[in-house]
Parts: structure tokens; C-alpha cells; sequence
């Protein structure tokens, strides 16, 4: 038996999945805290995931991170035995195994929140806005509202996603539902402290189509999306008078640290790894 297949394995399974930037991110958790271990990146599809996922942990997988598209289908896998964070958001993205069991959790919304009180732009007090209703966005709804901000708008190119989403919410707790709206991306009115993109849009270089006028003196726009450069919203956000724009890298930490921490019962620090992953995305 080799080396590697000594190491407990881990692993992030989605698709595509090439260009994850998590086995780099735990395994620079782990030399810094001593920890021995190997990660890998798993390729599924619809109709397999849940084999593939089964078959990981028989063979003595340890933990998997569980990105686009299956943070639904893991949280069906999962149901019996949810964090309460994983119900809230309806996904779950971190998946193990205890006395036989898998467990499912989400820890999205921690990976947002850690990387905004970095920024210096905590939800507490402000009004922001949620482009997007998706996976991405659903994992962070609560989260953002739990951490007091003055309200939440959830908007969507299409209206009734961003509504079916504040009704899954309100009907799970009702004491949100003064703060909790939804709407139509282009009919955004008002101006906003914190506007997060939870879309996938700057992939492909264009930015959600949201009206002028929508941010505050000193607000901030924060792209869940990462890249080398800025993304065609932070651009778009720039134009349109944000104050400060940031991509979501500083949220890929954060989540894979929160994640890392239910595996491993020791909590990394983002920090150093959030600038290596900085520096080498820069340089590839």
C-alpha cells in the first residue's frame, strides 16, 4: 500500500470540478496544524452521485465538500441527520460518516460571514441585497438574517424563484418575514449597503442586470464568483458608485475552514491561506 492510501482521504466531488482550489485549501489546513491527510477531487454525475458518494465512504473516505450541482442531491442523501444549518439552507455542502451514519451540513453561510467581518462589513444594521435564488443564495439567507441585518431583498431574472426562496424562509420562521422581501432583478429600487451576486453570471463575463443607483455612500459588492482580476460585476458595481467590491475567494476559505473543523474538531486559520490562494491565483 502506498503512501497516499495510508493518509485519511477527503475529497470535493461536483461537476466540473477540475479547477477546485480545495485540495490546495485543506491541505495547506493541515500542514498548519500537523495534521495528515489526503484530498482529492472526485468527478460525479446526476445519475451516479449518490453511488459514488456511497462507495467513498465504504472504502474508508473520511469527509467530502460537496459543490455545484449537487448540494441538494447531498442533502436528500443526508436528511435523517442534518445540521440545522443544512436545514435552514436546504443544500449541504460537507458530508461524514459517525457510527455508520452520513451527516450533512452547510457551512456556506459561515465561510460569507467570516469573510465580511474581515472586510469590515458586517450584516449587522445594514440593508442588503441578494441577487440570485439558487443553491449559492439559499445557503446564506438565514445566516445574513440571523446576523440582525436592517433587511434582506432576495432578487431574481426570474421573480417567482426569488419568491418561492423568501417563502421557504418565512414558512421555517415567521419572525423574518418583516424583514425578508423578494422581487425582480431589473425593478430593484432603493439604495443598499451590502449587494451580493450569488449568481453565476461572471463566468461568463456579464454582469446581473440591475438598474443604477443601488448602492449607498460606502457600500460594499461581493461576488460569491473569484477570478484573478475583477469580475464584470465588481467592474459594474465600481461604475455604478460601490463603495468597495470583493470576490467570494475570502468565502472558499472561510467555508472549507468551517469545514475542515467539523472533520478534524480543530478550527484552521483562513488567513495565511486565504493569501497563498491569492497569491497563487495570481500567478496561474
Amino acid at each position: 500500500m502506498n503512501t497516499l492510501a495510508r493518509k485519511p482521504r477527503y475529497a470535493v466531488i461536483g461537476n466540473p470540478v477540475e479547477h477546485s482550489r480545495s485540495p490546495f485549501i485543506h491541505e495547506q489546513f493541515a500542514r498548519q496544524l500537523g495534521i495528515a491527510l489526503y484530498y482529492d477531487k472526485i468527478t460525479a454525475t446526476p445519475d451516479n452521485f449518490a453511488a459514488v458518494v456511497d462507495a467513498f465512504f465504504a472504502e474508508g473516505g473520511k469527509g467530502l465538500n460537496v459543490t455545484v450541482p449537487f448540494k441538494v442531491a447531498a442533502y436528500a442523501l443526508a436528511k435523517p441527520r442534518l445540521s440545522e444549518r443544512a436545514r435552514s439552507a436546504g443544500a449541504v455542502n460537507t458530508l461524514w460518516v459517525d457510527q455508520g451514519c452520513l451527516h450533512g451540513c452547510n457551512t456556506d453561510g459561515i465561510g460569507l460571514l467570516t469573510d465580511l467581518q474581515r472586510l469590515g462589513a458586517t450584516p449587522d444594521g445594514k440593508k442588503i441585497l441578494l441577487v440570485g435564488a439558487g443553491g449559492a443564495a439559499k445557503g446564506v439567507v438565514f445566516p445574513l438574517l440571523e446576523a440582525q441585518c436592517a433587511h434582506l431583498r432576495i432578487v431574481n431574472r426570474t421573480e417567482s424563484r426569488a419568491i418561492d426562496l423568501q417563502t421557504q424562509i418565512t414558512a421555517r420562521a415567521a419572525e423574518f418575514s418583516t424583514r425578508l422581501s423578494a422581487g425582480r432583478l431589473n425593478q430593484v429600487d432603493g439604495r443598499w449597503d451590502l449587494v451580493i451576486n450569488a449568481t453565476s453570471s461572471s463566468l461568463s463575463g456579464l454582469p446581473p442586470d440591475l438598474p443604477n443607483g443601488i448602492f449607498a455612500p460606502g457600500s460594499l459588492a461581493y461576488d460569491m464568483m473569484y477570478a484573478a482580476q475583477p469580475t464584470s460585476f465588481m467592474r459594474q458595481a465600481l461604475k455604478q458608485g460601490a463603495g468597495q467590491v470583493s470576490d467570494g475567494l475570502g468565502m472558499l476559505v472561510g467555508q472549507a475552514a468551517a469545514s475542515f473543523a467539523i472533520w478534524h474538531n480543530v478550527a484552521p486559520d483562513p488567513a495565511p491561506v486565504l493569501t497563498a490562494l491569492r497569491r497563487q491565483l495570481l500567478a496561474s
